[in-house]
């Protein structure tokens, strides 16, 4: 197997807490390692580390503990521009008074390119981005979706080993930042980078990754595949964090090659994937909603329930359900589906190779 092109070997990150009060690491022995040629997300929420890592990475900050290896040489104590890494920010960075070509060129120059060669890269990088006919004009004349795609050429243009962007989109509008997935995605794909992207919006890392690492609290919590991630969490948080999951309370009352057996808060007894639950723990049996069917009310292995509301979003029906247990899931049907009137009496059903038991974190602390 090749060797990484990045490693991070037990790299912790602590902060100093105001007095009095207890500052958890902000980064906790992460071990991660990224492939020459891929483009790996890393997802999680405010405080979860993943900008910690990123600025670890470029050199903004520096590692209490561990080391950061680039192509094997560990760059953890450089400053940041001795580590030839290219960086997008959300704000862009874009110097106002310079014109896109000089904005460009600008880490060309710094390196001291000479000037007949800074401009035949600086015109390669424009015409990656879709910008060859932009050099003269302003930043300010600019769209923000023009500005991310220049700011993108300033980072590749001086062809650093890796490409690092922190959430990059998050200032434009939806249609927007949805085209700007694809144009990231398929520049990736074309030049064979490799780019680290920091975001919290799941649906941004499901588009874009080739990887996903999921951090919550310091804590690298899962990194594999979109798919992997979304269809087969590690735990809990990641089943919660990524994509939309139903959460019903239950106990485990077995476990055995992988499934558990479960009852609800009502008696019911069913069945799910697991491999962290503990026997007779509390823990929580999670559903995705596209995967929750409708059935009648008396159909075999079905949770009576009772249809509260059901509301019409284009792409698909939205349907929320109270079980007899009080728990309330959600369930989504395909947008020409016959849905009955809120207040029936229906029964709900899934698989039990879709339905996933994770310890209850909360109800253990």
């Amino acid at each position: 197997m090749d060797a990484p092109l990045l490693r991070f070997e037990r790299v912790s990150k602590s902060y100093p807490a105001a007095k009095g009060t207890r500052n958890p690491a902000a980064l906790a022995e992460l071990d991660l390692d990224v492939a020459r040629g891929e483009l790996l997300t890393l997802l999680g929420p405010s405080g979860s580390g993943k900008t910690t890592t990123l600025m670890l990475l470029a050199g903004f900050e520096q590692p209490d503990t561990g080391r950061i290896l680039l192509e094997g040489r560990d760059i953890a104590r450089l400053p940041p521009h001795r580590r030839g890494i290219g960086v997008v920010f959300q704000s862009y960075a874009l110097f106002p008074h310079m014109t896109v070509a000089e904005n460009v060129a600008f880490p060309l120059e710094a390196r001291g390119v000479p000037k007949a060669e800074r401009a035949e890269r600086v015109k390669r990088a424009l015409e990656m981005v879709r910008l060859p006919q932009y050099g003269d004009r302003r930043p300010a004349q600019l769209s923000g979706g023009q500005q991310q795609r220049v700011a993108l050429a300033r980072a590749m243009v001086f062809e650093p080993p890796i490409v690092l962007l922190d959430e990059p989109l998050g200032a434009l509008d939806k249609a927007l930042r949805e085209e700007m997935q694809l144009e990231i995605r398929a520049l990736h794909q074309r030049l064979g980078l490799t780019m680290m992207y920091v975001t919290h919006d799941q649906s941004e890392a499901l588009t874009l990754s080739d990887r996903i690492a999921v951090l919550s609290g310091g804590r690298l919590r899962q990194i594999a595949s979109p798919r992997q991630v979304y269809d087969d969490p590690a735990d809990g948080f990641v089943a919660a964090f990524v994509g939309e999951n139903n959460r019903i309370p239950a106990e485990l009352l077995e476990l055995r090659d992988g499934v558990a057996r479960l009852r609800l808060a009502d008696g019911a007894e069913m069945s799910a994937r697991s491999a962290d639950a503990l026997p007779g723990g509390p823990c929580v049996l999670m559903v995705r909603p596209e995967r929750v069917s409708l059935v009648a009310a008396d159909a075999p292995g079905a949770l009576p329930a009772t249809l509260a509301e059901a509301l019409f979003q284009g792409d698909h029906i939205r349907l929320r359900l109270m079980l007899r247990s009080g728990a309330e899931i959600v369930a989504k049907q395909p947008p020409g589906a016959a849905v009955p009137t809120p207040g029936s009496s229906v029964g709900v059903a899934w698989a039990a190779a879709h339905a996933r038991a994770f310890r209850d974190e909360a109800a253990a602390r």
